[in-house]
C-alpha cells in the first residue's frame, strides 16, 4: 500500500541536524553501514541494478526483460474494470489466512516478482534491503522502517493459499482503470488487446469518472498494493496515515494528484531510492535484523491478522 506524506516534518528535522565532520560508521545487524549522526546523503543509490544494467530500464537487451515484457503484456490485456471489481469483492473478506505480519515476511521467500527488470531474489530480500536502507538515513523513525519492510507484503497473492493469482493480477505498475489507458505507462502497446481499449464508456479521458471525483471513486487496477492497504486498516494498524498513499506521477487520472491506496517506503521521499534503488545482490542477514523489526511489528501491529 502507499501512503501519501507530507515529507517537509521528517525532511526538516534532518536536514536541521548538524553534520559531523566525523566520518566513522557503524553497521547495522544486517550488514548497512551507518553514519554516527544523519547526514544528507547517507545512503546512495547505486548507478546499475543487481544486472549491472541502469534501473528500471524496461527496454534493455536481456533474458530478464523479455519475462518482464511478457509480464506488462498479460497484465494490460487482463487488468479490466470487470476484473477489477471481482478481485475487491472477493479479497476484501480478508477469510484466506491468519498469521502475524513476520510469517508473511517469510512467505515471500517464495515469490520472485516477475514484472521487475531489477532484481530476481526472493522478496523478502527487497523488503528488508528497502528498511535497512531507509533505516540508515532515518533512524529515529521506526514507523518508516516498518513501512518499508511491509510495503510489498501483498505479493503473497501468488501463493496457493491466498488464490494463486497470476502475477499480471498482483504485481507491476499501477493504473485507472474506467478511463482510457495513458500512453506514458510501461509497455502501453498491449492496451489495445484490453477489453475496455475499444469500451467508448471507458476509453475518453475521464471516462466513467467526473473531474476531480477523488481517488476512493476511481478503480485501480488490482495487485498487491490494494490488498495489502486492506489488510492493513481493517486489521487496525497503528502505523501513521503517512503511510498509506503516495504521489503518482505517470499517468492522467480523472482527478489531480493522483494518489495511490498502497503501503510504501520509496515513494515517501525523492526517486524511490529506498524501494527502487536499494536492490542489490548483496543480501541482508535476515536472522541478524529479525529481532528488531520483531519489535517494531508488535508496536504497530496485532499479534495475528486476518488476510
Amino acid at each position: 500500500m502507499t501512503i501519501l506524506i507530507e515529507q517537509s516534518a521528517i525532511v526538516s528535522q534532518v536536514e536541521q541536524k548538524d553534520l559531523q565532520k566525523n566520518k566513522n560508521e557503524l553497521v547495522l545487524d544486517g550488514g548497512f553501514t551507518v553514519p554516527k549522526v544523519v547526514t544528507s546523503d547517507a545512503f546512495v543509490a547505486p548507478e546499475i541494478n543487481s544486472f549491472g544494467q541502469t534501473f528500471r530500464d524496461y527496454n534493455a537487451e536481456s533474458e530478464r526483460q523479455k519475462t518482464v515484457e511478457e509480464f506488462y503484456r498479460l497484465q494490460h490485456i487482463n487488468q479490466t474494470y470487470d476484473f477489477v471489481k471481482r478481485m475487491r469483492e472477493e479479497y476484501e473478506k480478508l477469510d484466506k489466512a491468519e498469521m502475524s505480519i513476520w510469517e508473511c515476511c517469510e512467505l515471500l521467500n517464495e515469490v520472485v516478482d516477475e514484472s521487475d527488470p531489477d532484481l530476481d531474489e526472493p522478496q523478502i530480500q527487497h523488503l528488508l534491503q528497502s528498511a535497512e536502507a531507509i533505516r540508515k538515513d532515518y533512524p529515529d523513525e521506526d514507523w518508516l522502517h516498518l513501512t518499508a519492510l511491509i510495503h510489498d507484503l501483498g505479493k503473497v497473492l501468488t501463493l496457493p493459499k491466498f488464490g494463486e493469482l497470476p502475477q499480471w493480477a498482483v504485481v507491476g505498475d499501477t493504473f485507472p482503470l474506467g478511463c482510457a489507458f495513458d500512453k506514458a505507462n510501461v509497455h502501453n502497446k498491449y492496451f489495445k488487446e484490453n477489453a475496455d481499449y475499444n469500451n467508448p464508456a471507458y476509453n475518453t479521458k475521464n471516462g466513467i469518472y467526473s473531474q476531480g471525483c477523488g481517488l476512493d471513486n476511481v478503480m485501480i487496477s488490482w495487485g498487491h498494493d490494494d490488498y495489502m492497504y486492506m489488510v492493513a486498516k481493517e486489521n487496525g494498524t497503528t502505523l501513521p496515515s503517512a503511510g498509506f498513499f503516495t504521489q503518482g506521477g505517470c499517468i492522467h487520472t480523472p482527478h489531480e494528484p493522483m494518489r495511490t491506496r498502497r503501503i510504501s517506503s520509496g515513494s515517501m521521499f525523492s526517486s524511490n531510492k529506498y524501494d527502487l534503488y536499494s536492490k542489490s545482490k548483496v543480501l541482508v542477514d535476515v536472522e541478524a535484523v529479525k529481532p528488531y523489526y520483531l519489535s517494531l511489528i508488535e508496536k504497530y501491529f496485532p499479534a495475528k491478522l486476518r488476510w
